[in-house]
């Protein structure tokens, strides 16, 4: 159905009067049959748990803070992730996305606004009686289609959520970067802890083999024994190449992270024992879901799938489409802007209604619904595993350190037995088998302790990954005497 008006045609044939009647019902009509369509937003229905069954203590006593990897009191820590920010390709990468999804909304909300165009051309041909006409033409098109349904709001809806979500994916991958350059830099150092480990428990097996070599001269030690002090020193000095190797990997691995060449890399390190560790509670489970960039991710994704099934649907509604051309066309340029004897325009206007395109719009209206659902799965998905890696990391974190405190005590026992193992070996009154034994079992000792140390740090770590990161300080409040405090949460 279309209504035109035309200034060429001629004054005494107006279209019927019947045809406009129907027109106007039918354009009046068109928003009452809006009605019909209802948005279909996602309900996840969710049970959420008020608290966290690993937590302890109060919740919000210690809150992981914006910069949270500032509570390791490491200088070059500090360094390495805020360069990493600023110089980490995938973040950067991350952001190019923002950028195009950003225009991506831009050219989706495009519909909502007319599109004009200008023309303009020049024509000269030659009659078969050899007269030359030529013709000049300048004019505007303009087209609108009136958004009835929303379809087309909907689909710049969409298009803006999927913004939203890309900005959540630069979180979720600054985060992940962030989380990667203190583990790495965590392992560098447990490295550089392992291999000085070697190296001492190397120099203490040369002192021990110098020992009983004394005691082989004087006749109080046998080759045997010689020999078997030999394979210790020869197996701690095979242990030092592969820790000198994984020292540098680990350490090329970390300039990639904060955007630089292995070469351009300069990593000092230092120990994990000059390393404090911070102090994190974990707050309330519902609080996760507004801190998790992962979790707004899914959020703003299924966001989108609502407004495409909404698009979906009222694609299958009429269409109601405004076109206009005005401008001036001639035969001479001097002519050609006189409105009286040059000027033209049209103005039509045309509904649009699907009737059979072989389900088309059905499959598009059902795909739509599909990944609605897929979308809303996912995120019911994201929240329970948020939830499942905060209780992770709090139980990594309480038995890691309990871990540590018990090796630590190994460790101490060891110690303990190889200086008296050795005190008697210089008086002579241990044999070699014991001796061997207590030099094995500390050297294990230690260097365990140094990987178990590791353990601690990342699992530290692992938790403010799954706490979302840094949390902004609680807004302050008063507390009824007149001062204020921050409030808890």
């Amino acid at each position: 159905m279309h209504g035109a008006r035309q200034q060429g045609s001629m004054p005494g044939r107006a279209a019927p009067r019947g045809r406009k009647l129907r027109f106007l019902l039918a354009t009046a009509l068109l928003p009452t049959l809006g009605g019909c369509l209802h948005q279909e937003l996602s309900d996840p229905a969710l049970d959420i748990p008020a608290s966290y069954r690993a937590a302890r203590g109060r919740p919000h006593t210690a809150l992981p803070k914006i910069d949270w990897w500032r509570g390791f009191h490491s200088r070059e820590l500090t360094a390495l992730t805020e360069e990493a920010q600023v110089a980490n390709l995938d973040i950067a990468a991350a952001v190019a996305r923002i950028v195009q999804a950003d225009a991506q909304a831009r050219i989706a909300g495009a519909p909502l606004l007319p599109l004009i165009n200008f023309e303009g051309d020049a024509a000269r041909s030659r009659a078969p009686a050899g007269r030359h006409l030529a013709e000049l033409r300048v004019g505007l098109n303009a087209s609108y289609e009136i958004d009835f349904w929303g379809k087309n709001r909907a689909v710049l809806r969409s298009a803006e959520e999927v913004a939203v979500a890309t900005r959540y994916d630069r979180e979720v991958v600054a985060l992940t970067v962030l989380v990667a350059v203190a583990d790495q830099y965590f392992t560098v150092l447990a490295s550089q802890d392992r291999l000085r480990i070697a190296r001492d428990n190397l120099r203490d097996a040369l002192r021990v083999l110098d020992t009983i070599g004394k005691r082989r001269e004087a006749g109080t030690a046998s080759n045997l024994d010689y020999a078997q002090q030999e394979s210790v020193v020869a197996t701690q000095r095979a242990s030092i190449p592969p820790l000198e190797q994984a020292v540098l990997q680990n350490e090329n691995t970390l300039a990639v992270l904060v955007g630089h060449a292995p070469e351009q890399g300069r990593i000092r390190g230092g120990s994990l024992d000059r390393l404090p560790l911070p102090i994190v509670t974990a707050g309330l489970p519902s609080e996760l879901l507004t801190r998790r960039p992962d979790v707004r991710e899914a959020e703003a994704q299924l966001a989108a799938a609502d407004a495409n099934v909404y698009a979906a649907r009222a694609a299958m509604l009429p269409s109601v489409q405004l076109t206009g051309t005005g401008g001036f066309a001639s035969n001479a340029l001097k002519t050609l802007f006189n409105p009286a004897h040059s000027g033209f325009y049209t103005a039509v206007a045309s509904v649009t209604q699907p009737i059979f395109d072989g389900f088309r719009l059905k499959g598009l209206l059902n795909q739509a619904q599909g990944r609605q659902e897929e979308l809303l799965q996912l995120y019911r998905r994201s929240v329970i595993s948020a939830f499942s890696d905060v209780e992770n990391a709090l139980v990594a974190v309480q038995y890691t350190a309990e871990r540590e405190r018990r090796q630590r005590e190994v460790v101490d026992a060891s110690r303990r037995a190889f200086d008296l193992s050795e005190t008697r070996l210089q008086e002579g009154t241990i044999d070699i088998v014991t001796l061997l034994n207590t030099q094995q079992t500390l050297f294990q000792a230690l260097d365990l302790l140094a990987q178990v140390r590791l353990t601690r740090f990342q699992a530290v770590v692992s938790l403010f990954q799954a706490l979302g990161g840094g949390w902004p300080a609680p807004p302050l409040a008063p507390d009824g005497r007149g001062n204020t405090v921050r409030a808890a949460g």
